[in-house]
């Protein structure tokens, strides 16, 4: 595998970190801030937004720039955006500085999809998206527990400041690692004709499932934290040992997500979003019991991560004529879902819902994901059966 897909994964971590700290920290912000915990679960939609809508719009707008200085320049504004919301003065400062943040997510995302898909030939995509995917996958592992532990010891804006330093230290190593050799040089579509290639079934219902998905995973994910010190009883201190068993989901949901890819991508991937609807399902009881719902929580964690790769491969094959547009767009419907799940949680909590009760989010939202990549699959066996129909010669 080429080291350059290694150097955006240390990217990647860094950014996955950042967007996904803030639910380790919440508890901890609001009552620094005076704000309710619903209310600090708002900075995940905001800058949920921000990565939708600042995603497709700064890919655009640097259409025409080298890919790798886009990588770089995004990942300077990034570690800067951490700076400011180390030392934002209060509730609507913070929300600023994390909007700002998430301009240059989707892009980053977008751009390195691009370079990934690149550096490798067409076989080996699945193992190289999970790769590079995996930097997210690592900041679950390991920056999420991290910039907990360091916000409970030292306080939540030293975990801004620490992600800053990764965001800083992610962009040197861009700049050293990344290939010029490895950008796309040869001449980019119009951008009317890549909003065509976005016409495909296979491009907009892997959008659809995706938002679906996600919006099951956070209106869980980002007040795990709080349900965890609320309902399953699990000592403040203690939370990033069971954010550290989560984490270790995710590296091996991105591996076997990467796995089933390169095999059978869409049975792997309707088989994942209909054992992810069960295990939400099953959470709503294992909240009552520390040992029931570490496990379910460790396997919950695994599918979480397993559909992303075979969803992201999707697209990037279906809409092989615009892979930016295409690509920045799996972000913003990755952040379609996040802010749609987040506010969902902070509204259901704040209607009087239980903790306990918002997995039944994830398992209405898991189902109805696995419904729609059905569909697709079906349409695109249709379509795939009716072109080989009319190539078939005719009897004599």
């Amino acid at each position: 595998m080429p080291f350059a897909i290694y150097a955006l994964a240390v990217a990647a971590f860094a950014v996955g970190t950042a967007e996904f700290v803030i639910s380790g920290i919440l508890p901890l912000l609001a009552g620094d801030l005076g704000v309710s915990i619903p209310t600090a679960g708002l900075l995940v939609t905001a800058y949920a937004v921000g990565v939708a809508i600042g995603g497709p719009v700064l890919t655009v707008a640097t259409a025409r720039y080298s890919q790798r200085t886009v990588l770089i320049g995004v990942m300077i504004l990034f570690a800067l955006s951490q700076v400011l919301c180390a030392f934002a003065p209060d509730y609507g400062w913070l929300l600023a500085a994390r909007l700002l943040s998430s301009i240059g997510h989707g892009a980053f995302f977008g751009a390195g999809n691009i370079v990934v898909a690149n550096l490798v030939p067409p076989e080996r995509r699945g193992a190289a998206f999970s790769l590079f995917i995996g930097g997210i996958t690592v900041a679950n592992l390991l920056g999420l527990p991290a910039g907990t532990a360091i916000g409970v010891e030292f306080g939540w804006r030293t975990t801004f400041l620490s992600v800053a330093v990764l965001g800083a230290i992610a962009a040197l190593v861009l700049i050293f690692r990344i290939p010029r050799a490895g950008e796309t040089l040869e001449a980019r579509p119009s951008f009317r004709a890549q909003l065509a290639e976005l016409r495909n079934q296979q491009v907009w219902l892997s959008y659809l499932t995706i938002a679906l998905v996600m919006v099951g995973n956070l209106a869980w994910g980002t007040y795990q934290t709080a349900a965890m010190i609320e309902v399953v009883g699990i000592d403040p201190a203690q939370v990033w040992i069971y954010l550290l068993v989560g984490g270790v989901g995710a590296v091996l949901g991105i591996y076997g997500g990467g796995r089933g890819t390169d095999w059978k991508p869409m049975p792997t991937l309707i088989a994942v979003l209909l054992a992810q609807a069960f295990f939400f399902f099953t959470m709503i009881f294992a909240l009552h019991d520390q040992v029931w719902f570490t496990v379910n929580l460790l396997i919950s964690s695994i599918l979480g991560f397993a559909f992303s790769t075979p969803l992201q491969s999707r697209v990037i094959s279906a809409a092989a004529r615009a892979p930016n547009l295409a690509s920045s767009l799996i972000s913003t419907a990755f952040n379609v879902g996040i802010a749609a799940g987040a506010a969902i949680g902070a509204w259901l909590l704040n209607s009087g819902v239980s903790y306990a009760d918002i997995p039944a989010v994830g398992v209405v939202f898991s189902l109805l994901a696995a419904g729609t990549a059905t569909l697709s699959w079906r349409l695109e066996r249709r379509s795939g059966a009716a072109v080989n129909a009319c190539l078939s010669p005719a009897p004599p």
